[in-house]
């Protein structure tokens, strides 16, 4: 089974449906999004949704109740397409720690979903990851996944890796192969066990390959949908790949053991 382990919702999902049919992608893990690139028709258009995602990536602008539209949108596409979509639900990391955890047992366990992600620390603010990964310890060790793309830090990296050892239970998926970082983010995973790397929006297939050379178990194919696109993230990976064991393992044998057996 292939499986893309970061997409988010399309308006229509049809297009996500038509983008995965097109790589021949059986599954993919679907994150909330307040931005909608793909509903633009211009550029202008395209830089309205952008101010949103520029605000989305600063880790501010968040509530409970500014999520619930998005949380609402992976849950409808779920329940319309289970046999295709795996639910992720994020959390506003900027609330107290308390009401951190208590929306994730309600926004996310409580609607069902399967993991928590994509978060989006500030920058220079990875350490308020913690409540969220004492939550998923909780509920049974819960994957949680992480922007790893600008404005992500090589110091947020170093802070996701010393997070991750204070709590193993719980995998810590590192996304989009650290952006800029990428080289110490392979760094990073391959010295902390219970994180994974992602490879979306990778620019360089050097990068790619030395990701998987250094974590045949612990790289995910991702294409970070409607940013990416599935048939170029999955050429990309099998460029770096031979063909075999490893490539299916990060085409989808990791992300399999990674979400479990309903996975």
């Amino acid at each position: 089974m292939i499986i893309d382990a970061h997409g988010h919702v399309h308006d229509p999902v049809g297009l996500h449906l038509e983008a995965l049919d097109a790589a021949g992608v059986d599954r993919a893990v679907l994150f909330p999004t307040r931005p909608h690139p793909e509903r633009a028709v211009d550029l202008a258009g395209l830089r309205r949704e952008f101010a949103v995602l520029d605000t989305a990536l600063g880790g501010t602008g968040g509530s409970r109740e500014a999520f619930a539209p998005a949380l609402d949108e992976v849950s409808a596409a779920v329940a319309a397409h289970p046999e295709r979509f795996i639910g992720f639900g994020s959390v506003p990391l900027e609330l107290p720690d308390a009401e951190v955890e208590r929306a994730v047992a309600e926004d996310v366990v409580g609607r069902g979903l399967r993991g928590i992600g994509e978060v989006t620390p500030a920058p220079g603010r990875a350490d308020r990851l913690e409540p969220v990964l004492r939550a998923a310890a909780d509920h049974g060790g819960l994957p949680v996944v992480v922007h790893g793309f600008a404005p992500t830090t090589a110091e947020d990296l170093r802070t996701l890796a010393a997070l991750s050892r204070r709590h193993p239970r719980v995998p810590l998926v590192v996304s989009q192969l650290g952006g800029l970082h990428w080289m110490e983010a392979i760094e990073l995973v391959r010295d902390t066990p219970g994180t994974y790397l992602e490879l979306s929006t990778a620019f360089l297939v050097i990068a790619v390959r030395l990701a998987v050379r250094e974590l045949p178990e612990r790289t995910l194919f991702g294409s970070d949908a409607p940013y990416g696109d599935p048939v170029v993230a999955r050429a990309m990976v099998e460029r770096a790949t031979a063909s075999g064991e490893v490539r299916e393992r990060v085409l989808g044998g990791n992300a399999a053991a990674l979400l479990g057996p309903a996975g």
